[in-house]
């Protein structure tokens, strides 16, 4: 399943959200292209990855503490950007729009580092040691904290979602169905990668970490611009 866009408007102008989107993709776009134009396709890109990516053995040792932050904001390939933005532009307007600009923005980075520990503890306990040395990217666990938030404040919300079944189809289904569908299966993937003696390339339990974030700053910083969706 794939959304499309929500039917829940939004009351102010997601300034903080599409700022997000812009940074994002404007640092993938100036390291990707850098790469063509140098005739080395991905260098730059790959270089900014393993300098900036977070590496979890680097952090345990208390190095590179940096990297937290800025491993939000690199993405590995076009497809891994634009997924991230998608989910980022479907549904961080509504919440930033619960919040307040300042808020949401604070938010937004807690959640990250909260996906970003939980994923440390993860690869600390699974089965392939060799995780520790890879760097993880992308604002994934922010924005699944994001995905946590929405649940909370908009359950009942309708989500144009693109559904596979034999066919294409858009068809509106409910927030709490969608967003709880998609953490049943970070779950469910998330406890098979911990048992896996190969690097997954996904860091399911920085998703689980980030969502459940969003779960409890959706609980406690509720806004008074929340309005019902039926």
């Amino acid at each position: 399943m794939l959304p499309i866009r929500d039917e829940n408007r939004s009351q102010t102008t997601p300034h903080i959200t599409r700022m997000l989107i812009i940074a994002n993709v404007t640092i993938f776009l100036v390291l990707w292209l850098s790469g063509i134009l140098i005739l080395e396709r991905g260098s730059s890109l790959e270089s900014a990855i393993w300098n900036f990516g977070e590496i979890p053995a680097s952090i345990i040792k208390g190095q590179r503490l940096y990297t937290v932050f800025t491993s939000m904001f690199l993405h590995a390939d076009l497809i891994h950007l634009g997924g991230n933005m998608l989910f980022l532009y479907v549904f961080g307007d509504n919440v930033e729009d619960a919040f307040s600009h300042h808020r949401y923005f604070v938010f937004y980075l807690l959640s990250g580092i909260v996906a970003s520990i939980v994923y440390l503890l993860s690869v600390v306990y699974s089965a392939d040691w060799r995780a520790l040395y890879f760097p993880a990217i992308g604002a994934s666990g922010a924005i699944s904290g994001v995905l946590g938030a929405y649940l909370v404040m908009y359950p009942r919300a309708r989500i144009l979602t693109l559904v596979l079944i034999g066919w294409m189809y858009i068809v509106p289904v409910p927030a709490v169905f969608f967003l709880g569908l998609w953490f049943v299966y970070q779950i469910l993937y998330g406890m098979l990668a911990l048992g896996l003696e190969v690097v997954t390339g996904v860091a399911y339990w920085a998703h689980i970490g980030g969502f459940v974030a969003g779960v409890f700053f959706g609980w406690v910083w509720r806004g008074r611009r929340r309005v019902p969706v039926t």
